[in-house]
C-alpha cells in the first residue's frame, strides 16, 4: 500500500488584493498560501501569482579561470575551487563560460555596459560613452510600480557606473547601507509623514514649472541642443513619477524586519556585500521591491582575510603564483558571501516555494581575465529563478556567445516579453 499525503487547507480563501485596514490606514499581505488556488489547474495559477524578483551582482576584476570554471561540463561537474562554497546549492545555479559583449574593447571601463549589453562602438572610448538602459532599470520599469521602490541600486564606483536608465544616463547608487535600510525599514512619525508628504507636493509643483519653461525653450533650440534638452526632460519625468510612487506610499506603514538601522552601519568591504546582500533579501520577503542591484568595488589590503596586496594589484598578476594566490583570497571571500546570500534565499519560504525558486541572482563581471583586462569568456553565473540549470554551460572560449542572449532569457522569465536586449541575437535556451 502506498504512502498518501494531504495538504490541509484554510477553511476560507483569501484574496491576493486583501487589505488590512485600520482607519485611514492600510496594509496589504503577503503572499499567503490560504491565498494559493486549489483544483484543477491550481499549480499553474499559483506561479503566476508569485512575484518574480531580481537581483544584478556586478564585479569589476573578474575571476581567475582557473579556479572558477568546472573542468567538465552539466550538473555533474566536478566544483572548482571556488564553486566549492557553492556546493550545498548545486542544482539550483549555473556557470557559464564562452560568453560575453562580442567586440568590446580590453579595457576597464567596459564595466558601463555590463548590464547593458550596449552596441561596442557605444563604449569604445572613455571619453564617448552612448550607453543605453541597464537590465535592472528596465525590468524595475515594466514591474516596479508594483511595489513601494521600484528597484534599488546600491554599491560603489570603480571607473563608470553599471546602471543606467533608458535613455543612457547613468543612475546613483546608493554606498550606505543603513540609509537603504532606512529608506525600506524605517517610518516617521504623522508630523514626519506630513512633512513629506508636503515635500512630494512642492517638488511636483517645481517639476510641472521646470518642464513649462523647457518646452518653450525648445522651440527656439537646434537638433543637437534639442536632443540635450530632451534627455532632461526624459529625466524629470522619470522623477515625477518616482514623486507619485512615493506620495502613493507615503502613509502607508513600512514592514517590521526585526533587524535594525545600526547593524548596516560603517560598512567595510566584506561586510559591506553582505549587507547589500541581507538588504535585497529582505527587501524580497517583504515585497518592499522587486528589482535590486548590488556593484561591487575592489578591496584593499587586508580587506579579505589574510590579504597583503590590494585586489587591483592582485588582479593583475602577470601570472605571477603569488599574485594569484593573493587574488583567490578576495575571489574566495566574494564567492562565499554569495553562498551566504543564496542559503537565506533558499530557506526562506513564499507561498510554498523557496524565495530563491522566484528570484533570479545573477553574478557578473566585465572582464574574464583582468590582468591582460580580457573582455571575453566572462565569469557568469545566474542562481535561482525558476530556471532549469545545468551546473556548468560551456560555450566555444574563443566564439564566444553574446551574453545579452543570457539577459533576454532572463527578461522572459519575469514574463518580459522583448524581442531584444542590448546585442542579443535571440534568447539562450541552454537553461529551459
Amino acid at each position: 500500500m502506498k504512502p498518501f499525503a494531504c495538504r490541509i487547507h484554510n477553511l476560507g480563501r483569501v484574496s491576493r488584493r486583501r487589505l488590512l485596514r485600520a482607519g485611514a490606514v492600510s496594509l496589504a499581505l503577503p503572499l499567503l498560501e490560504a491565498m494559493l488556488p486549489v483544483g484543477v489547474g491550481a499549480e499553474e495559477k499559483t506561479t503566476k501569482m508569485r512575484p518574480r524578483r531580481l537581483l544584478l551582482i556586478g564585479r569589476v576584476l573578474g575571476n581567475h579561470g582557473d579556479f572558477f570554471f568546472p573542468k567538465d561540463v552539466g550538473l555533474r561537474y566536478t566544483p572548482s575551487r571556488y564553486l566549492k562554497f557553492l556546493e550545498p546549492h548545486r542544482g539550483q545555479f549555473t556557470v557559464f563560460s564562452g560568453l560575453s559583449h562580442l567586440g568590446y574593447p580590453n579595457v576597464h571601463h567596459t564595466e558601463c555596459a555590463l548590464f547593458t549589453g550596449a552596441a561596442p562602438e557605444r563604449i569604445q572610448r572613455l571619453d564617448d560613452i552612448r550607453n543605453t538602459q541597464s537590465l535592472d532599470q528596465l525590468v524595475a520599469a515594466r514591474i516596479g510600480s508594483e511595489t513601494r521602490i521600484p528597484g534599488l541600486a546600491m554599491g560603489g564606483l570603480h571607473v563608470l557606473p553599471m546602471v543606467y536608465s533608458a535613455k543612457g544616463s547613468p543612475i546613483p547608487l546608493e554606498s550606505r547601507p543603513e540609509a537603504v535600510f532606512q529608506r525600506l525599514f524605517v517610518s516617521g512619525n504623522a508630523e514626519e509623514v506630513a512633512r513629506e508628504v508636503r515635500r512630494l507636493s512642492e517638488g511636483r509643483s517645481v517639476l510641472d514649472q521646470v518642464r513649462g519653461q523647457l518646452s518653450r525653450l525648445m522651440s527656439t533650440l537646434g537638433p543637437s541642443d534639442r536632443d540635450r534638452i530632451d534627455l532632461m526632460t526624459t529625466s524629470i519625468r522619470e522623477a515625477e513619477k518616482d514623486l507619485n510612487q512615493q506620495q502613493v506610499w507615503a502613509f502607508e506603514p513600512k514592514p517590521k524586519v526585526g533587524r535594525k538601522a545600526s547593524e548596516f552601519a560603517n560598512p567595510g568591504w566584506s561586510s559591506g556585500q553582505k549587507m547589500r546582500y541581507d538588504l535585497a533579501f529582505l527587501a524580497f520577503q517583504t515585497d518592499s521591491t522587486r528589482v535590486a542591484v548590488a556593484i561591487e568595488v575592489p578591496g584593499r589590503a587586508g580587506d579579505a582575510p589574510g590579504s597583503a596586496l590590494d585586489h587591483h594589484d592582485a588582479s593583475h598578476h602577470g601570472m605571477s603564483a603569488a599574485k594569484i594566490e593573493q587574488l583567490a583570497l578576495y575571489e574566495e571571500e566574494q564567492t562565499r558571501n554569495l553562498g551566504q546570500l543564496l542559503d537565506k534565499l533558499a530557506a526562506a519560504g513564499e507561498g510554498g516555494e523557496a524565495l530563491l525558486t522566484n528570484t533570479t541572482v545573477l553574478w557578473a563581471s566585465n572582464l574574464g581575465n583582468a590582468s591582460s583586462h580580457s573582455s571575453t569568456n566572462l565569469p557568469i553565473l545566474v542562481a535561482g529563478g525558476g530556471f532549469r540549470h545545468q551546473g556548468h554551460v560551456a560555450f566555444d572560449p574563443k566564439q564566444n556567445r553574446p551574453l545579452s542572449n543570457l539577459y533576454l532569457r532572463v527578461l522572459h522569465q519575469m514574463r518580459i516579453e522583448e524581442a531584444s536586449f542590448g546585442s542579443s541575437t535571440g534568447a539562450l535556451g541552454e537553461i529551459g
